[in-house]
């Protein structure tokens, strides 16, 4: 059964994530603020450490980056009501192996769970969405004559379009309209020589750009 430690700052929310996980998983601890979450997570040596991300004295951040210098195993899987992006990128960069809401199904959570555990990265698919667009931000610049025909709006039309988003769910996440998200596919086609939206998504993906 798989190790788990809780961290959360409210008491009431621990109780019902312990119940909820009672069969599933092996809950060793848990601790609702970070010094206390700090000693008990280098005591006990979870598997995994589910993790608030807003709490006194620096939040799952502080908890993360002190247990990191200790060169464990231990994996972490934020659990926060906040679905911001800043909070998103700022748990990955400390070490999170993913990230979901509190929204989320007890099922899932321990589907989560179980990922993390065994090395995969969980997020729900807006939340990847952040992650995605901050290391493709962040990777470095390199010369593309084909990429550098198409605007920057064709760009990330077809950034989405390579994650497999439908025309009017591209629409939604630019705020823009289905014509619009058609008329900057087919430049982009065209400017590429391509002739399908899937030999769009398979270039992209060639050039990791997705």
């Amino acid at each position: 059964m798989m190790r788990v430690f809780l961290v959360d700052d409210h008491e009431l929310f621990l109780t019902g994530v312990r119940t909820e996980l009672a069969n599933h998983v092996d809950v060793v601890g848990w601790a609702s603020d970070v010094d206390e979450a700090i000693g008990a997570i280098r005591d006990l040596r979870p598997e995994v450490v589910l993790v608030d991300v807003h709490m006194p004295g620096g939040g799952g951040l502080a908890v993360i980056k002190n247990i990191s210098e200790d060169d464990t195993d231990v994996r972490f899987l934020a659990l926060s009501v906040s679905d911001k992006a800043e909070d998103v990128i700022a748990m990955i960069r400390a070490g999170a192996r993913g990230y979901v809401t509190k929204s989320i199904s007890p099922a899932d959570l321990v589907d989560a769970i179980a990922r993390i555990a065994n090395g995969d990265a969980v997020f729900s698919p807006r939340l990847a969405g952040f992650v995605l667009d901050a290391f493709a931000e962040s990777a470095p610049t390199v010369s593309d004559p084909e990429l550098d025909q198409l605007t920057t709006r064709e760009r990330e039309v077809l950034r989405q379009i390579a994650r497999g988003y439908t025309y009017k769910q591209v629409a939604s996440r630019l705020s823009i309209s289905v014509k619009t998200v058609e008329t900057h596919v087919s430049a982009v086609l065209r400017k590429l020589q391509l002739s399908s939206r899937y030999e769009l998504a398979r270039w992209a993906s060639d050039r990791r750009i997705v």
